[in-house]
């Protein structure tokens, strides 16, 4: 299988990553991209309420950003899309704890105009002949895929499915392919296919729980981290009763 090629032209809001700006004491934060829309709404909300200092992320697939840090990659907070990561973490010596801060949801995103009839027959319509594209995040590096790719199996069909599948680097990789109609359907994380740019060009359609899987979201504070306290803190933010409540708005359940 061999992702289609990315669209230059196509600049969304998942895909790149904020700039640093040079006031106050900074947290740096290596976040899994199924993260990006609740992170930023976290971090305004906690720059807000702590005042003079900055979160700055960087976005990726959680085996990827692992494998930066691996390769000394100055983060203070590492955010996954589940726990196997950042356990690795904590095995190497990085981390000390790993806390599960939320849990998500996978969903099918369906283009508009697309012929997969997903919302009427499940993900079986996937294995439909007009349906030609099916896009997934990496499941080599990207939680969500691995997730994409067990509820395919459990609804019988990723075998009819495999040899349609585009691969993204991550899921925003992903995302982008399905908003430029550049597949028919995509799996996704909730927090993505329900993101503004995304939800504007097509439907979310939700998952049986039978057929998808719950995908547990982890963090760990790096034990080289900058601003430590600071990087606790946010930590302490998000899993308190406001901070939850913004990922609540962004598909995530509660852990």
């Amino acid at each position: 299988m061999k992702p289609v090629q990315a669209i230059a032209s196509l600049a969304l809001a998942l895909a790149a990553a904020p700039a640093a700006r040079a006031e106050g004491p900074v947290v740096a934060v290596a976040a899994a991209a199924s993260l990006r829309p609740a992170l930023e709404e976290l971090a305004r909300a906690f720059e807000a309420e702590r005042g003079g200092c900055r979160v700055v992320a960087t976005y990726g697939a959680s085996g990827t950003l692992l494998a930066q840090l691996r390769a000394g990659a100055p983060f203070a907070l590492g955010w996954y899309a589940d726990r196997q990561y950042p356990r690795k973490a904590v095995e190497a010596g990085h981390a000390r704890e790993v806390v599960v801060y939320a849990v998500g949801r996978l969903v099918a995103f369906v283009p508009r105009g697309s012929p997969a009839a997903i919302e009427a027959r499940g993900l079986a319509a996937l294995a439909d002949p007009a349906v030609r594209r099916v896009a997934i995040a990496n499941p080599a590096v990207a939680p969500y895929g691995r997730a994409a790719e067990a509820a395919l199996r459990a609804a019988g069909v990723l075998e009819a499915v495999r040899p349609k599948i585009v691969l993204g680097e991550s899921v925003a990789q992903a995302a982008q392919f399905a908003h430029a109609g550049a597949v028919d359907a995509a799996l996704l994380p909730a927090s993505v296919a329900t993101a503004p740019e995304l939800a504007a060009t097509g439907v979310t359609v939700p998952l049986a729980p039978g057929i998808a899987q719950r995908v547990p979201q982890s963090a760990v504070v790096l034990t080289s981290a900058r601003h430590a306290e600071l990087a606790r803190a946010f930590l302490a933010f998000v899993t308190g009763a406001r901070g939850r409540a913004i990922l609540a708005r962004h598909g995530y359940d509660p852990p």
